[in-house]
């Protein structure tokens, strides 16, 4: 394990673990959300009135890790007995507790009508398909030892009223153990949310350039030709770089040598997409082009989650969303939807082709865990690119 963790991480004198880089805003005082759901609905009526609504016909983009409202509630403080809430109702200093038997379980949504909107997938487990989901505030909880753990609340709607409410940890929560909300920030949900889903490399990831070298990602500089599988050397328009304590979905997933026909071992966030070639279709889905996020691959040998320490993370932003080579299998570059758009400076964001990012066109088909075949997916996908 400590082997692990020298190949992804950086060790640093940074006590809170964040980059100032990173996009955290200030904590500001709660206020009411502008959305239009004053009060929680009867959650099966609500799912009932999604029926007609629009289900998306895409696969999911992103997946959260959620616990359901029931799953943590006030165990002293002004809102006694209550289950978590949207920020229009949390009261600081409430104490709250995590079931003993709570577990997450996965919501999975895709890009809605509007940058503040997403809908619920068909094959989320959590929630109504085709349901409005909203990224409510993000909360810091205070274990009794003096831990903090950031998680954003989600709100799910239906017909302008709240029909559940989810909590997504971005770090551990302890079961049955106590826990005082210390910090409600309504405009960090966002960022936070951005920081996740960004795609991330990790220090010491070798880059093919447009020479035919490589380099490892940190010696970079904007302006730098990359080779890229679509569109030939592109310049480099921006780099980012935050750093995380690794815990959590801020854990990277590292993928040993030879796992994905990979030179050496490769670490990166977990949302990252890596590029498949499918010589011969073992995952069964009729296109030989694949994409499939880090995260998905994890069998506890090959491909492993690394906690512990802290990370450095890298975004690669171009002209468009591209496929480059990583230890040399293909990956994509950041793509500025209105996910991670909060991660990028102002500056650099409005000089973006918007219509460009949003094709994701330069990608195949984005395997989901309901196509996966367990533990033996890398080894398909190996096998695949082979031939």
């Amino acid at each position: 394990m400590f082997a692990d963790r020298a190949r992804c991480f950086a060790q640093l004198d940074n006590p809170e673990g964040v980059g100032a880089d990173s996009g955290v805003s200030a904590p500001q005082t709660a206020t009411r959300i502008d959305l239009p759901y004053p009060e929680r609905v009867n959650s099966q009526k609500a799912k009932l009135a999604v029926t007609n609504s629009k289900i998306p016909e895409s696969p999911p983009i992103y997946t959260l890790p959620v616990y359901r409202s029931q799953d943590i509630t006030v165990v002293a403080g002004a809102n006694l007995g209550d289950t978590i809430t949207d920020c229009a109702h949390l009261i600081l200093e409430d104490v709250y507790s995590l079931r003993k038997s709570a577990t997450p379980t996965r919501l999975s949504v895709t890009p809605g009508n509007s940058r503040d909107e997403f809908l619920i997938a068909s094959d989320s487990v959590a929630g109504a398909a085709g349901a409005s989901v909203y990224l409510d505030c993000c909360i810091t909880l205070m274990s009794q030892t003096g831990e903090t753990s950031e998680a954003i609340v989600v709100v799910e709607t239906s017909a302008g009223l709240i029909a559940e409410i989810y909590l997504m940890a971005l770090s551990a929560l302890v079961p049955a153990q106590i826990y005082t909300l210390v910090k409600i920030d309504r405009s960090a949900a966002k960022t936070r949310f951005s920081d996740i889903a960004c795609v991330s490399f990790t220090r010491g990831t070798h880059i093919l350039l447009a020479d035919g070298s490589q380099t490892v990602i940190e010696t970079l500089q904007i302006g730098d030709a990359v080779m890229t599988r679509d569109h030939g050397a592109q310049t480099i328009r921006w780099i980012g770089k935050q750093t995380y304590r690794a815990i959590g979905d801020f854990a990277p997933i590292l993928i040993r040598s030879g796992a994905l026909n990979n030179s050496n071992d490769l670490c990166v966030g977990p949302n990252h997409r890596l590029f498949v070639y499918q010589r011969t279709d073992q995952m069964n889905v009729g296109q030989s082009e694949v994409t499939i996020r880090a995260g998905l691959l994890i069998n506890g040998t090959t491909v492993v989650q690394v906690p512990g320490g802290f990370v450095d993370y890298y975004q690669l932003l171009f002209d468009r969303h591209e496929v480059i080579y990583i230890e040399g299998i293909a990956a994509e570059t950041m793509l500025a939807d209105h996910r991670a758009r909060l991660a990028i400076p102002p500056g650099v964001r409005k000089n973006l082709t918007s219509d460009i990012h949003r094709a994701r066109s330069v990608l195949g088909h984005d395997l989901q865990i309901t196509q996966l075949n367990g533990t033996k997916a890398n080894e398909l996908l190996r096998r695949a690119s082979e031939g």
